[in-house]
């Protein structure tokens, strides 16, 4: 249920395509849908801009199946987070056009309409292969929400030279998420290239030392480079959702 979703019910109200009894039912369901083990919040996307999304760890196949089906019924989008594939092939025999991004763990439905290239992007880079998961799942989550995405992926600063021959890309992007584990120099590094605001994720990548994430977290809250802002570890989509927002 989103704000075009509501102008169209109410027009249709207008010009008598539509009874008052049918709307109200429709708009029963606003704010929130009871299935007994969850309330969807079916009023999220005219709310916030974007419906709510299924976080799936934790949760059974079923109840990942039977919520997206609920958010597919009032929403052109629905997005799935930390899913596995077992979590997908239970949501696609009800929503057969759910689609499955393993690298991300994400599962997506996007019936919306492409919006125009606006010439912005949010650039999306990760130190070393092992983060990709994680930019994986920024980079789609931005997608899905309506955003341009580039990609750089294994530029990590044990090779500088990697990150500067995506130098144009960098300076054109509106946002950058920069991804690393390890010591997390990355975001440094790219904060003090560009004038764009950058979104630093650590991840949980690295030997003993970088104690699953913390150590690139202390790193990239104690940036020098101005203009950066930090989410938690491994969270892509939060950094995803966030440079979205920035971009649009």
């Amino acid at each position: 249920m989103n704000a075009e979703h509501i102008t169209r019910l109410l027009r249709n109200v207008s010009d008598g395509s539509l009874s008052v009894e049918e709307a109200v039912h429709q708009l029963r369901v606003m704010p929130y849908e009871d299935l007994g083990f969850a309330k969807i919040d079916t009023h999220r996307a005219l709310r916030a801009g974007f419906p709510e999304v299924i976080f799936c760890q934790g949760k059974t196949r079923e109840q990942v199946a039977e919520i997206m089906l609920s958010l597919t019924n009032h929403n052109s989008k629905a997005l799935a987070t930390r899913a596995t594939r077992e979590m997908f092939d239970a949501v696609s025999a009800v929503v057969p056009d759910a689609v499955w991004h393993e690298a991300a763990r994400l599962i997506v439905v996007d019936r919306a309409d492409k919006p125009p290239d606006d010439g912005k992007y949010v650039m999306v880079l990760c130190a070393g292969t092992a983060d990709m998961p994680v930019a994986e799942e920024a980079a789609v989550t931005a997608e899905t929400m309506g955003s341009r995405v580039e990609r750089a992926y294994d530029v990590g600063v044990a090779g500088l030279h990697r990150l500067l021959d995506r130098k144009d890309k960098l300076l054109g992007a509106n946002v950058l998420v920069v991804i690393a584990g390890m010591e997390g120099a990355l975001a440094s590094v790219v904060g003090g290239l560009v004038n764009r605001p950058v979104i630093a994720v650590p991840t949980s990548i690295g030997y003993g030392a970088s104690f699953e994430g913390i150590a690139p977290l202390l790193t990239m809250l104690n940036c020098c480079a101005a203009g950066v802002a930090v989410v938690n570890i491994d969270n892509g989509f939060g950094a995803g959702y966030f440079a979205h927002l920035v971009n649009k």
